[in-house]
């Protein structure tokens, strides 16, 4: 209990550190470095790609030096590249800068699922993988929240101040595992060759259908704002009132979630999810047949569909990763699983430029995603392990 509770508190303190600085990071190198928008986004953008080649490698690192450790260098590597953005002059420091912020996020993200599991101990992984969602994404809100109190108090040189206590974040982060977590060394056999992700197709489809799920939240993310302001000329209140609202639901109903669902198998879980994810996509299309005065509060409840489609899939999605990777490649099957994001990070923006051409193409497109995800993964789930699918003993261990 001691491990677990610490495991959270660490997360919970990073991904605070990456409320704060994550949404101004482009903000910050336009307004204190002095880049054009253009050179900037492209100088992010270089880095962010080049963190994509992480988990390739990240995976062998987990099964051979253990998550913790991981973690641990993800944390120092993360406060590196936040730490580089300070002395930055130019388009090269800021590629840098970003190059090591990006790498740090991905060994990060290719590690905490397996060091959530360590720390979990045996039995089904869905309330731990539930709980730590929760603290990540009530840590981020109040990251965003205090970033947006320090720039509206101290104006821009809140910056400053969300740069530096960003990095503070990631060694109190990083302190806290090196000296409050445990975990017990794992002896495996050598990874055999018919145990690469790659030869493993049900694993494979597994990370598509995942990684479609994904570009539902990011396209949520990014697109949301601009598809308030320039197709139904909304409040400016309202893009932050939204996310505010998912991450609030989701910070206090993952176990929830997993209460309601807990009759059900985690393919099936995340069937529902992504169903969810495309009435979502319907209701926020019909939202130009409400009349204006309306549609704020129209918008606010169709984000409770998203939420509650998040809460069914994501807990289950991650457990589903963690059950269904043998047991001697666990770390590289779970960082290739980290892929569904990372991917979906990248192609959610061009998704989101589609409102361009025509403003219902974005949302059918996902919706098209969501259900193409509800077809594939009833036909993926009777080929992956049906421990994996349905576990034993489930039901008591999310109650």
């Amino acid at each position: 209990m001691r491990n677990r509770v610490a495991l959270l508190v660490a997360l919970g303190i990073d991904n605070f550190g990456s409320g704060l600085f994550l949404p101004l990071g482009l903000v910050f190198v336009v307004r204190v470095v002095g880049l054009p928008l253009a050179q900037a986004g492209g100088a992010v953008t270089l880095g962010a790609l080049a963190g994509l080649l992480v988990p390739a490698f990240a995976g062998r690192l987990v099964d051979l030096i253990g998550p913790r450790t991981v973690m641990i260098c993800a944390h120092v590597l993360q406060a590196a590249g936040v730490s580089a953005f300070l002395p930055a002059g130019g388009f090269a420091g800021v590629v840098g800068a970003s190059v090591m912020l990006a790498a740090g996020q991905q060994l990060f993200y290719s590690s905490q699922f397996s060091l959530i599991a360590d720390v979990a101990g045996e039995g089904p992984k869905d309330r731990p993988f539930a709980e730590a969602a929760m603290v990540r994404s009530a840590g981020f809100g109040l990251g965003g929240l205090a970033a947006a109190g320090l720039l509206v108090w101290i104006g821009r040189d809140g910056l400053y101040v969300v740069v530096m206590l960003d990095v503070a974040t990631f060694v109190i982060a990083a302190a806290i595992l090196s000296t409050l977590v445990t975990t017990v060394p794992r002896h495996l056999p050598r990874c055999s060759a018919s145990a690469r992700v790659w030869r493993n197709r049900p694993y494979l489809a597994l990370i598509v259908f995942s990684g479609l799920f994904a570009l539902t939240m990011d396209f949520f993310l990014i697109g949301m704002p601009v598809y308030i302001f320039n197709a139904l000329q909304g409040p400016r209140w309202l893009p932050g009132a939204i996310i505010a609202l998912l991450t609030v639901v989701t910070s206090l109903g993952g176990v929830v979630g997993l209460r309601l669902t807990r009759k059900l198998t985690r393919i099936a879980a995340m069937r529902v999810g992504s169903a969810l994810f495309a009435v979502w996509c319907l209701a926020c299309l019909m939202v130009v047949f409400v009349p204006k005065v309306f549609q704020p509060v129209y918008l606010l409840g169709a984000t409770l569909v998203l939420a509650a489609g998040d809460l069914a899939f994501g807990p289950r999605s991650g457990a589903l990763a963690e059950a269904a990777a043998p047991p001697e490649a666990r770390g590289r099957y779970l960082a290739a699983f980290q892929y569904a994001f990372t991917l979906a990070a990248v192609i959610a923006p061009a998704v989101v430029a589609l409102f361009s051409v025509a403003v219902w193409i974005p949302w059918v497109l996902v919706a098209a995603c969501a259900c193409t995800a509800v077809v594939g993964l009833g036909r993926v789930g009777p080929r992956l392990p049906a421990e994996a699918v349905s576990p034993t003993g489930s039901r008591n261990f999310q109650s």
